[in-house]
């Protein structure tokens, strides 16, 4: 959820500017169709009607002047497709049910449950939808939950932390950080550091910096009416860690995959992920193939609108093109949560487990925590 669709933290705002707010849409609503005139039947009415006196004719908002009261620093313009495409209807309409503060943002933005039916708040969601004129955004309901493993098709703006434990086996930790960026509506770039600690032999504990690896994703198309959205992505994997001390390969890696999503009915998702891993010199590391699989469900509080819950099972395989070598094969079953009132927090665990080839293989606990700092700061939004 992006502080772009209704305003940023309301700090000093008082409670009472929200109920004089929401009145006077309801006031602007109980006139509008009085008598023999036009009843409030589009989107754009319904907008015209109750949004309008705060959010401008034109999706732009209001001046500071018109307003009469101090605008938070994000407050939205609907027309601004960077900051509205990306959000599912879910969040629209949450934040228009209950008021900003039901997802961490301003109190200024008042309740409309009592101003709007459920079908008029549609209408206006629909209306809004139409202010973002480029169609080659993505729109919100492709952000699906992010597996532990498995790449996304959706471009994002995000920072997570990976922590991967061996359960069994070698005792060993990895923390891997990984940096997104969206560029424009399809593109990203991102950047991710691995740091390991694996236990030697004599006891002691051997860490360091891995492998750093650099990204590159484009969305090739996102549709709606078939729920299907397709990426593809490039990486190098610079052998910056150490390989005598199995910190790193010791060489330079490029891979390329192509990454799908779809949408499912009730709430339900498929991911998908294939690609393959080309080493510059196949004496150091083997060429592989990988493809990745996650079939998941979200259930959401408070009648669709609050904490979100997504149980997940990723189905992970990977095969070096050696001869003689046999496809590794692995089951991760994960939940992951929103932590934060605005859903940009998020936390995963899961425990990844060889369904074969064991031996040389370890079952391991996996965790992460996932900042979308595009919605705001690590302490907003709670």
């Amino acid at each position: 959820m992006t502080q772009g669709i209704f305003g940023g933290g309301g700090g000093g705002r008082r409670a009472a500017l929200s109920l004089v707010l929401a009145g006077l849409g309801a006031a602007a609503l109980a006139q509008a169709p009085a008598g023999g005139g036009p009843k409030l039947q589009t989107g754009k009415e319904i907008f015209q009607a109750a949004c309008a006196g705060c959010h401008g004719p034109d999706g732009r908002g209001m001046p500071q002047t018109t307003v009469g009261f101090e605008r938070p620093p994000t407050f939205p313009d609907f027309t601004d497709c960077k900051g509205t495409a990306r959000e599912p209807n879910r969040d629209w309409k949450s934040v228009i049910h209950y008021g900003g503060p039901q997802r961490g943002f301003s109190e200024i933005m008042p309740s409309f449950t009592e101003a709007l039916t459920p079908d008029q708040i549609d209408k206006v969601v629909e209306y809004l939808r139409g202010l973002c004129r480029e169609p080659a955004w993505p729109r919100g309901e492709f952000n699906l939950p992010r597996p532990l493993v498995t790449d996304k098709a959706f471009p994002e703006d995000e920072t997570v932390l990976t922590t991967t434990i061996n359960a069994t086996g070698a005792a060993g930790v990895t923390n891997d950080i990984v940096y997104e960026r969206r560029i424009g509506a399809r593109n990203q770039i991102e950047a991710a550091v691995p740091f390991q600690f694996q236990r030697q032999n004599t006891g002691t504990w051997l860490g360091g910096v891995g492998d750093l690896t650099l990204g590159y994703k484009r969305n090739l198309a996102a549709s709606l009416r078939t729920g299907s959205i397709v990426s593809v992505s490039g990486e190098a994997i610079l052998p910056t860690g150490d390989k005598a001390k199995g910190l790193g390969s010791g060489v330079t890696i490029f891979e390329t995959f192509a990454t799908y999503g779809q949408l499912l009915p009730r709430d339900s998702f498929l991911q998908f992920q294939s690609g393959v891993e080309l080493p510059t010199h196949t004496d150091d590391a083997p060429r592989a193939v990988f493809w990745r699989s996650v079939v998941g469900k979200s259930f959401i509080q408070q009648k669709g609108f609050g904490r979100l819950w997504s149980p997940m099972v990723e189905v992970l395989a990977d095969r070096e093109l050696v001869s003689g070598e046999k496809t590794n094969w692995d089951l991760l079953p994960q939940i992951q949560v929103t932590l934060s009132r605005r859903q940009h927090i998020r936390a995963n665990v899961g425990v990844r487990f060889p369904v074969n080839n064991t031996g040389s293989r370890s079952t391991q606990v996996l965790f992460y925590l996932l900042w979308d700092w595009f919605d705001g700061g690590l302490r907003n939004g709670w």
